[in-house]
């Protein structure tokens, strides 16, 4: 559920709710949904991108067929917090493609990464290799995840 942040109308929050959960459901059905007029909805769907709400489409893919199942948690501590000490590690953080996530952290590390790979080989490798290399890379802890009991932001 989409929370209410006083800017968006309900047909707003509405719209959004059934676009997360099927982003290619035709505008038609859309707009018959909540109500609405085709164009009229086109004109809403397109405020929403244009002001930010909707960043884009995309498919969503099976990470075990395409042999990518392995999922890991890196907690990362850095030897220096200074700003261009982080945005260093960002921006070398962007480059890597088996990093699927990665959130600056206020606690007793500073990094938490969500890395998808095969396998634990793999991992290991990305691990050794790649994340420990990254700038001011100080240590890393790992945390396997064995299952994916709910990931969807809705």
């Amino acid at each position: 559920m989409i929370i209410n942040n006083g800017l968006l109308t309900q047909t707003d929050y509405k719209l959004l709710e059934m676009l997360g959960h099927d982003g290619r459901i035709p505008v038609t059905e859309l707009a018959k949904r909540v109500g609405m007029s085709k164009s009229a909805c086109q004109v809403r769907l397109k405020r929403l991108q244009t002001d930010g709400y909707i960043l884009g489409f995309r498919a969503i893919l099976d990470p075990t067929k395409l042999g990518k199942d392995h999922i890991a948690f890196v907690e990362v501590k850095l030897t220096d917090t200074t700003k261009s000490a982080l945005s260093a590690f960002n921006e070398a953080v962007l480059t890597v493609p088996e990093i699927e996530q990665c959130h600056m952290i206020a606690g007793a590390f500073d990094y938490l990464l969500k890395v998808r790979t095969r396998n634990m080989k793999s991992y290991r490798y990305v691990l050794g290799e790649v994340i420990s290399t990254l700038p001011f890379v100080g240590s890393t802890s790992t945390n396997v995840s064995m299952e994916a009991i709910k990931d969807d932001i809705f």
